[in-house]
């Protein structure tokens, strides 16, 4: 018989936890860790409602501490929880709602043979994220999500798509002078010559 592969279950609501743990028993290819065996894992599940500031500090702990390689089972993943499971070194996303016994066992099997384990919807946010922190590597003086409002990014996005300042102004419910001004004020700061280098800016530095 193969080796069974040793894993650890993090989960602070005991249901998911027991839940979890019991579908993985079940199973021969797995062996469940009890509380301080964490220490021996080859895989570790955090299993969470949603990625929030308690499950980042473990999976930072766990990134930090153990040599175990980490997947995340959420109910609710936006870009926000992606940003934060690749920034935490997590090789492993999975849906609550997809994860049966099967899926589980899949997603155990694959992180201890190496691989990744990501749902086709959000692979397309991830390289996004990737493509952001290459930009950021590469140029770590290029312009950020920060260096534009709200306001900004929202007027230089109906710039793109064609609107003058009057088409923008009612879309924004502001002022002709207000839009004027806020342009303005986005190609002094960022040194552009005219609306179509700024617009040309900001989408190469993927800031729209």
């Amino acid at each position: 018989m193969t080796t069974r592969i040793p894993v650890a279950v993090y989960a602070e609501d005991p249901v998911l936890r027991a839940g979890t743990t019991y579908q993985l028993r079940q199973r021969p290819e797995v062996e469940v860790l009890t509380a301080g065996e964490e220490h021996r894992a080859a895989v570790a599940l955090v299993v969470v409602d949603e990625v929030d500031d308690a499950a980042s500090r473990l999976l930072r702990r766990l990134r930090r501490s153990s040599t175990a390689r980490t997947g995340v089972v959420s109910s609710r993943f936006d870009q926000d929880s992606l940003r934060i499971t690749v920034d935490c070194g997590v090789s492993a996303v999975v849906r609550r709602a997809e994860a049966d016994q099967d899926r589980l066992v899949a997603t155990v099997l694959a992180l201890a043979k190496g691989e990744a384990v990501l749902p086709g919807d959000l692979l397309g946010v991830l390289l996004d994220h990737v493509g952001r922190l290459q930009r950021t590597v590469l140029d770590p003086n290029a312009p950020t999500l920060s260096t534009l409002t709200p306001r900004e990014a929202d007027m230089l996005r109906l710039v793109a798509e064609g609107l003058d300042t009057n088409e923008i102004a009612t879309r924004t419910s502001f002022s002709e002078r207000t839009v004027k001004n806020v342009l303005h004020e986005v190609s002094t700061r960022l040194n552009l010559r005219n609306r179509a280098h700024a617009v040309g800016y900001v989408m190469r530095h993927g800031l729209i």
